[in-house]
């Protein structure tokens, strides 16, 4: 057989948001693209900032010599500088570009972080549902997901985090806004998930980690805020991306943030600069990481996808749809009907209305519908996700 017997288990394991997507491609050659209603990645729809251009014509422009070349693996001195005053004007740390690692992505430094971090065999604490891609990140450098459930509104069950730390506990990897329910964690539930850290990292004679994983910081509604997790712990990490509030997932270009207070910042920063190189990035793109120093204060106008989740909120709502209003990121997941969140997706996928089963994030009984779409989906799903409620409510 020509792939892997690992590769071969992963692709028959692989995510339901890619097989979905595939499936739109198809129904959308069959019957139409106006027909088909595709809720299952969450690529942004909105168009990035109008000073994003501006700032990519300024740049194409610039003829000073090495502007393409590599650079140190950390990324450009000058746009880690800009990212570190942008941390220290949000947080109440002093960062300098040495607390900063531009990435390829927030996928890209998620994977620089756990190869830093883990030997073989260690594991990661997840508040579950939670993106998938998780576990395969993990299994890149021989970690193990832990995954732990969360309340009934998503928040952090601390009980259940106590229970499921152990020896072997290396970090606990947090999401927030979370994909795929849109939850915003608390200051209060991120203070005494810190609090349990600290007791149980002097248990262990050794810290564990609280990594942060933020693309959907700033698409958040209703007045919500994002607490920081600087404030909440010291041996952390934020790790993210412009895909999201940019609008630039194709760009890939994030970066990864040490707490400037964390007890072996010197060793893990080391370590992180090395890891970005021998994992095969070797620099984030050196375009990208010029053009986002000038936009960290810019964002696509959050108030569109407020706009799109109260229609689909409220549309859902008086088809009988129980689902938690999220406070950010760009998605519903609401329960299923039926307990078997896959045929129910299937049945939706009769109506040409592509979601996600909720147990392809660890969150069996719902569905994931990222509304990142235009209105016109949205407004034309709505009937549909009426007809096959209606079907399962008899």
């Amino acid at each position: 057989m020509p792939t892997s017997d690992k590769i071969r288990a992963a692709i028959e394991k692989s995510s339901w948001i890619r097989k979905m997507f595939e499936e739109g491609t198809a129904r959308k050659a069959k019957y139409g693209a106006d027909k088909v209603f595709d809720f299952s990645i969450g690529n942004p729809n909105l168009e990035p900032p109008a000073k994003f251009k501006e700032v990519l014509k300024e740049l194409a422009g610039d003829p000073s010599p090495g502007l393409h070349g590599y650079m140190p693996n950390a990324g450009i001195v000058a746009t880690r500088k800009a990212v570190a005053d942008y941390l220290s004007k949000h947080n109440r740390q002093t960062f300098s570009a040495d607390d900063v690692v531009m990435t390829v992505g927030a996928g890209g430094g998620l994977n620089v972080v756990l190869k830093t971090l883990l030997n073989p065999g260690e594991e990661v604490i997840i508040p579950s549902p939670y993106f998938v891609e998780y576990n395969f990140y993990l299994d890149n450098h021989q970690g193990l997901p832990k995954p732990v459930k969360t309340k009934s509104d998503f928040s952090v069950d601390l009980p259940a985090v106590e229970e499921a730390l152990s020896e072997k506990t290396k970090a606990v990897l947090i999401n927030s806004p979370n994909n795929p329910t849109g939850k915003v964690y608390s200051e209060q539930d991120l203070k005494n998930l810190g609090d349990l850290l600290v007791q149980y990292s002097k248990k262990l004679g050794r810290p564990i980690y609280l990594i942060s994983d933020e693309p959907y910081r700033k698409i958040v509604y209703d007045g919500i805020q994002v607490p920081s997790i600087f404030e909440a712990y010291t041996e952390s990490f934020v790790v993210t991306s412009f895909s999201k509030d940019l609008s630039l997932p194709g760009e890939r270009i994030g970066y990864a943030a040490v707490n400037p207070e964390m007890s072996d910042k010197q060793s893990m920063m080391a370590g992180m600069i090395l890891c970005n190189r021998v994992i095969g990035y070797v620099n984030a793109p050196a375009f990208m990481q010029r053009a986002v120093a000038l936009l960290l204060e810019e964002s696509v106008d959050i108030a569109l996808y407020q706009k799109k989740r109260d229609m689909l909120y409220d549309g859902l709502a008086a088809s009988g749809y129980e689902c938690i209003k999220p406070g950010g990121a760009f998605y519903l997941f609401p329960k299923s009907p039926i307990e078997d969140d896959v045929a129910f997706v299937s049945a939706l996928q009769e109506e040409n209305i592509l979601t996600v089963p909720g147990s392809g994030f660890y969150g069996p009984g719902h569905i994931r519908i990222a509304y990142c779409v235009d209105d016109r989906t949205i407004e034309k799903a709505l009937p549909g996700f009426e007809k096959v409620m209606k079907k399962f409510k008899k």
